[in-house]
């Protein structure tokens, strides 16, 4: 099954994706009310929002062999996770828009993303597995002169549209049994298996719930393995085999229409 957020006359709305259409729904799936079909919007004139707001954005770094050996760094030796702002999230479709006083490297990093579906404290490894109501695509698009400069990622990762998310939740795929692809304009840019991951995310639910209680809505995102340069004029387009394709455009701020 396939949910996804749109907007409906200025509203958020809750959907079930079908091959056509988008099914509105009356509420959340991830609440323990039932909900059930209020009106169709057609597929092709959905406006993507991301398909959820979490409570709190988990975010994990350097969780692929390829990109530690890449970066020089010590392949970490427990699940550390660090966290995201909302303000950065932005729908399919919608687009990357570049800030005017960014210079060097700008980059795309694509990745998979754990919707978490139930309230986890102290889980184990077989309630993380469970926790998961359904995976989505996440695109870190990171800053890097930012990056370097500043003590936190406060603006490299966390600037407006900087983390597009969707274009919905599959709740019926084995997400680490995929292939992660980044392309730029058409163009393959990347690709790699999707659960070639130092930690998968299982073990970091584990590891968040020793002190954390992860709640419904919560999401963590999971690395990448590569890392790609765009610019203004590009569309970059992220896909997880079984899930699907988010893809966005980049503008440059004072471009957007």
């Amino acid at each position: 099954m396939r949910y996804a957020r749109i907007s409906v006359g200025g509203r958020a709305v809750w959907g079930r994706v079908g091959k056509h259409d988008v099914e509105l729904l009356s509420g959340s799936p991830l609440d323990e009310t039932d909900v059930h079909v209020i009106g169709t919007v057609p597929r092709a004139r959905a406006q993507w929002l991301p398909p959820v707001v979490p409570s709190v954005f988990y975010a994990v770094g350097m969780n692929y062999p390829r990109h530690i050996e890449h970066a020089g760094v010590a392949t970490p030796e427990h699940p550390e996770v660090g966290y995201r702002a909302n303000n950065a999230l932005t729908g399919h479709l919608s687009p990357i828009v570049k800030p005017a006083e960014v210079t060097g490297r700008f980059e795309a990093e694509p990745e998979l993303v754990a919707v978490i579906g139930r309230t986890l404290r102290r889980a184990t490894r077989d309630e993380a597995r469970k926790s998961v109501f359904g995976w989505t695509i996440g695109n870190d698009v990171s800053a890097r002169t930012w990056q370097h400069q500043d003590r936190t990622f406060w603006r490299s990762k966390n600037s407006d549209t900087f983390k597009p998310m969707g274009p919905w939740i599959e709740t019926d795929v084995d997400a680490l049994a995929q292939t992660t692809t980044l392309r730029v304009n058409g163009e393959t840019r990347a690709e790699f298996p999707t659960g070639d991951m130092v930690f998968d995310p299982f073990d970091y639910i584990v590891e968040i719930t020793k002190h954390i209680t992860m709640h419904p809505g919560d999401v963590l995102w999971m690395g990448a393995e590569s890392v790609c340069p765009i610019e203004p004029g590009d569309t970059v387009d992220v896909e997880i085999g079984g899930i699907g394709v988010l893809s966005n455009p980049v503008l440059l701020e004072g471009n957007q229409p």
